[in-house]
């Protein structure tokens, strides 16, 4: 019997802890938090809409542009010897079939190490122009959250209401 009423005094020490508790939570925001300034920046949009983004793309497809050329040139001319072999194929003895389509394979297996060595210097150049210009947005967000008091800039959020995004402003600091 006394164990169960020393379970009862728990149960209800601790019902009414949960309940201060609560009470507390529900009230403290509005005092003590009331002073907190939040900001929010929104890192894909200043890579594709600020000018050292668009430069940063443009000097990039500059330089990967006859690279990708020489891929589509290639794909091409898998796709007209692949139509010439389905076209010949009547008529080709099963040696040539087979020797053009070695040579075939050879040249899509070519393809395929080409794009993937083609698409890893791609992401690399990327990454390391654009984290120029993201090193380069973090110290006008360090510039303007000590202008203007911030507490706190986020990057990056699921959701964000409009009039803590201050991504426009870091893009015409960018720009200007």
């Amino acid at each position: 019997m006394f164990y169960n009423l020393f379970y009862l005094k728990v149960a209800q020490i601790r019902f009414y802890f949960s309940c201060f508790f609560a009470i507390f939570l529900l009230f403290a925001p509005f005092n003590v938090y009331s002073n907190i300034k939040i900001g929010f920046v929104n890192t894909e949009s200043i890579l594709k809409d600020s000018n050292p983004g668009k430069n940063a793309q443009l000097k990039i497809e500059l330089e990967f542009k006859k690279r990708e050329e020489e891929l589509r040139s290639l794909e091409s001319e898998l796709r007209l010897g692949i139509n010439q072999l389905e076209k010949d194929s009547l008529v080709l003895s099963e040696k040539d079939k087979m020797n053009k389509q070695r040579d075939l394979s050879k040249i899509d297996i070519d393809l395929q190490r080409k794009r993937q060595a083609f698409q890893e210097d791609f992401n690399r150049r990327r990454n390391e122009e654009f984290s120029a210009v993201v090193l380069l947005a973090n110290e006008c967000i360090k510039r303007i959250a000590e202008q203007d008091n911030y507490d706190i800039i986020f990057e990056d959020a699921v959701a964000v209401s409009p009039r803590i995004d201050i991504t426009e402003e870091i893009i015409n600091i960018l720009n200007g």
